[in-house]
């Protein structure tokens, strides 16, 4: 028995195109004038103002300061002395008299200390300092490379909740609109209650949809805000940068290889830890100092005899280790062994970056056939939604065809939201398994920060407290 046409199939079908619109205003998410926030004005403001970031770009400038501290050992140390204080003084005579006093002695000296040779020790020291500044740099370079992808995936993340949130309120604000068209019917005796009763679980289970979408939306936002350090207001689409990645998958593992800055910070850290060898073997060579002083003292009673004394003194030394119970053979051992170290981490990197590129690779290529599969599949459910609407008009299809169409076409619209999504973000991680993705190479409009400006201002630093920031 077919059911009569149905004017609340009009009106859902009314209600489909209107929703129709807001999904597509939710997916491209346009911005008012004056207050829309593109993604590469976000990633300025976490690259300036994140936390990780710039505790990263503080344990950098730590790090530069040991190159001066191992520079200290080229220059002389300078040690200032002063003593001063009550001193009884008794002397027998050959009389059988005493004669006693309470003097206030004081004495003041200078001490100047000049290493001159320990076994390369310095040299060596200042070559590891200066290699771990070079390798910190990279860690910081990998570092900001993380910040941004990170960026780059709360901005989309929270603009794919949006047009989630707004594709289950068209959903429900449909759902609500044929229960009561249903309803009416049921009034009229044209549907049974068991059509009454499908539209309103449908209903229920778009209504838990809805508060899903928003508790996403909301965790979302708080992930932006903790990466960016500001609550997203308006965003706008974000385009791929494919253009800026290599053209093949040999050419970005290569790519990665040679420029990854956790390669190259693994790279650095095989010379940290060659270069040391050396520093450790130093302990088993001589050791040359000159050693100049100068030292007033003074007596304050006259009848003792002196009563002032200056002296004068340069002194070289030579020392030889014997032995010291095997404490530099041992440390010279363990320096080898972690060179051993660096370089299978060096090549675990290498092989890991490697793996990332090709995952990564893959993955991109993936969302862009994901994307074009959601795509159609978005055209499709429209078209069969159309279609049955049209039949239950024509009494050919039910209720639950329609409610079934609509959660079809609801679901497709989800995964095309979410390819979209996917989309970006694997583009934006293609070009950080390469090592490229930075400042420069993104053309942000934001000055670089070049770690190598405070190196350059501390390294021959000879004294001062205040930190080139004034701290």
């Amino acid at each position: 028995m077919h059911k009569s046409p149905l004017k609340p199939i009009q009106a859902a079908k009314r209600v489909q195109h209107i929703s129709s619109l807001v999904i597509s205003v939710a997916v491209s998410l346009v911005a008012l004038p004056g207050r829309a926030e593109t993604l590469p004005e976000v990633l300025v403001r976490a690259y300036q103002g994140n936390p990780q970031l710039n505790a990263a770009r503080a344990g950098q400038r730590a790090t530069d300061e040991n190159v001066p501290q191992a520079l200290a050992d080229y220059r002389p140390q300078i040690m200032a002395s002063l003593s001063s204080g009550l001193q009884a003084v008794r002397n027998l005579l050959p009389d059988n008299s005493a004669q006693g006093a309470t003097l206030r002695p004081w004495t003041i000296g200078l001490t100047v200390t000049q290493t001159l040779f320990n076994g390369f020790k310095t040299v060596n020291s200042v070559r590891v300092a200066e290699i771990q500044v070079r390798s910190g740099r990279e860690a910081l370079r990998n570092v900001g490379q993380g910040v941004l992808l990170d960026g780059v995936t709360a901005y989309m993340g929270v603009l794919a909740n949006q047009a989630l949130l707004e594709a289950q309120r068209t959903n429900v604000a449909f759902l609500r609109e044929l229960l009561g068209a249903t309803r009416k019917r049921l009034d009229a005796g044209d549907v049974t209650p068991t059509d009454a009763a499908q539209a309103e679980a449908r209903l229920s289970r778009g209504l838990a949809d809805l508060n899903a979408a928003e508790v996403a939306l909301a965790v979302s936002q708080a992930v932006y805000h903790q990466i960016v350090g500001e609550r997203p207001v308006q965003l706008v689409p974000a385009a791929t940068v494919d253009r800026l990645s290599p053209s093949g998958l040999p050419e970005a593992t290569k790519a990665a290889t040679r420029e990854h800055p956790a390669v190259l910070a693994a790279g650095f850290d095989v010379d940290v830890a060659l270069t040391t060898i050396s520093v450790a073997e130093s302990s088993l060579m001589p050791t040359v100092t000159v050693q100049g002083s100068v030292s007033r003292g003074v007596q304050t009673d006259t009848n003792l005899g002196t009563t002032r004394m200056d002296q004068a003194s340069v002194i070289g030394q030579i020392g030889v280790p014997i032995y010291d119970g095997g404490m530099a053979a041992s440390r010279t051992r363990q320096a080898k062994e972690l060179a051993s170290q660096s370089r299978i981490v060096l090549e675990q990197v290498r092989n890991q970056s490697r793996t990332a590129v090709a995952s990564a690779w893959a993955t991109n290529e993936g969302t862009k056939i994901a994307l074009t599969a959601a795509e159609s599949e978005v055209r499709a459910a429209g078209i069969a939604l159309r279609g049955v609407q049209r039949e239950a008009q024509a009494g050919q299809r039910t209720t639950v065809d329609v409610l079934n169409a609509q959660q079809d076409l609801t679901n497709a619209r989800a995964r095309q939201i979410l390819a979209q999504r996917d989309r970006v973000i694997a583009s934006y991680t293609l070009l950080s398994a390469t090592g490229r993705l930075d400042v420069r190479t993104l053309r942000l409009d934001t000055p670089d920060y070049l770690p190598e400006v405070h190196y350059h201002q501390v390294r021959d630093a000879w004294y001062g407290l205040r930190t080139p920031s004034g701290q």
